[in-house]
């Protein structure tokens, strides 16, 4: 392993330990979130660390491979209004970089039929979602090539971009439904309509 590389792991390990104890895991037991919106510490800077599109982190340029690591850091994490993501202790927020959302949603399991059907997903870093009222899904057709990007809430202002794997599970269940008055591809969960696109648009997901 290069000089690089010891350096880039060591210090990713000291901070995942800084937020350990500041956020007072213990590491002995399940426990629950941080509650990091509560939290109002002074801004101390940026670090060099970036969430890839992937759902990757990489610290000083290198990737983090202790998953324990990553599902720590992802605890912490919090978008403020200013469009920013932070990790967030009680003592001090750093900023960091998202490359698109912080998590990526790589399973679904889709439960019941038509109006009760629930959709969960399960995220990079452990979280599990349902999707509906409190976690809604949307929409997103981006760039020349009209890219569908489908996207989850799953606490606070943090979203999971849902795999382009599991999108194609989650189109599967789509159906036209009128909203409004407009026949609309849609999505159900948990009681809720979750809009795609015009049905008339519907052939650009065939591209």
């Amino acid at each position: 392993m290069a000089a690089e590389d010891i350096k880039a792991t060591t210090d990713a390990a000291d901070l995942a330990a800084l937020i350990a104890r500041a956020a007072g895991d213990t590491g002995s037991g399940k426990r629950g979130l941080p509650p990091v919106d509560r939290w109002n510490p002074p801004f101390c800077g940026d670090i060099d660390m970036e969430i890839r599109a992937d759902g990757t982190w990489f610290y000083m340029g290198t990737p983090i491979g202790r998953a324990p690591l990553v599902r720590l850091f992802s605890t912490v994490l919090r978008k403020d209004d200013d469009g920013r993501t932070y990790l967030v202790t009680p003592v001090e927020k750093v900023g960091i970089r998202i490359a698109d959302a912080p998590f990526v949603a790589v399973e679904m399991n889709a439960s019941g039929e038509d109006g009760e059907r629930q959709l969960t997903f399960r995220t990079n870093v452990g979280d599990v979602v349902e999707a509906g009222t409190e976690h809604p899904l949307r929409f997103v057709i981006q760039g020349d090539n009209k890219e569908l990007k489908p996207y989850l809430h799953v606490r606070g202002r943090l979203e999971a971009l849902v795999s382009r794997a599991v999108m194609y599970e989650l189109i599967e269940l789509g159906e036209i439904c009128d909203v409004d008055g407009v026949a609309m591809f849609s999505v159900r969960s948990g009681g809720e309509i979750f809009t795609v696109m015009p049905a008339d648009e519907l052939d650009l997901l065939s591209r």
